[in-house]
């Protein structure tokens, strides 16, 4: 097995739906990778982003990965979302190259702080830079050369998670840097699941406030272009994990 083309798989899941951003609805099956390099206080996938899980993570081979995605869909292609952890430091180019030749599509979610080639071949680029409840500092020129690296080959989008007025702030000064790209918020997840449970308990009606704020708060601040959603996945199921 080639280490350069191995890919470091968390979970597979699906078909399931898109839950949030610009494919929200959308029949998916999800590619969840091992491995980020960002540390986000609220982070809802922690099994797929600390160390002391990378035993959990199977190395596969692009068409172990396919086969999986084929089997899932029963043969059918969809749209196949690439998510983490962060899945842009992993090496996507064969899969993504074998997928599209049997008719799949492929969506990223990546916070933009590592761009590859093969982002121009994906269908869909959603940038999710990081907000201040993060933790984590945002390098706007590296989501600068996310976009490089996409050109004119997927649609790209930004998506921002949404706190507080902090986290507000970050994100219509950030879209204004990138005013051609269609922006999507939604509200945060406050009670994020512990890595280790599969159904964790979680606060809708306190995702369901915040939703209401975020949305007053667009409205009132007349950011019109802004297109604001829940996490459809979490008021459907809300913290359980492989749905």
């Amino acid at each position: 097995m080639s280490e350069e083309r191995t890919i470091k798989v968390c979970e597979i899941f699906g078909p399931t739906i898109q839950g949030e951003g610009a494919l929200i609805g959308r029949p998916t099956v999800f590619v969840r990778t091992g491995g980020c390099d960002y540390r986000c206080s609220w982070c809802d996938s922690l099994h797929a982003v600390e160390s002391r899980f990378r035993d959990d993570w199977r190395p596969m081979e692009p068409h172990e990965i396919l086969e999986s995605v084929r089997r899932l869909s029963g043969g059918k292609p969809l749209t196949v979302t690439l998510s983490g952890g962060n899945p842009a430091i992993q090496p996507f180019a064969d899969l993504i190259r074998r997928g599209k030749a049997d008719g799949y599509g492929f969506a990223l979610e990546t916070q933009g702080s590592v761009s590859q080639p093969w982002f121009s071949e994906l269908e869909t680029l959603v940038l999710s830079p990081k907000p201040p409840s993060s933790g984590m500092q945002c390098d706007v020129d590296a989501v600068r050369t996310c976009l490089r690296a996409a050109g004119e080959g997927p649609r790209s989008v930004l998506k921002f998670v949404v706190f507080d007025d902090a986290d507000f702030r970050f994100a219509r000064q950030t879209a204004a840097l990138f005013p051609t790209l269609r922006v999507y918020l939604q509200p945060g997840n406050h009670t994020p699941p512990p890595p280790g449970e599969e159904d964790a308990a979680i606060d809708l009606d306190g995702i369901n406030r915040r939703f209401e704020w975020l949305v007053g708060k667009v409205l009132s601040e007349g950011w019109f272009e802004a297109h604001v959603l829940p996490q459809l996945h979490v008021l459907i199921w809300g913290n359980r994990r492989g749905v």
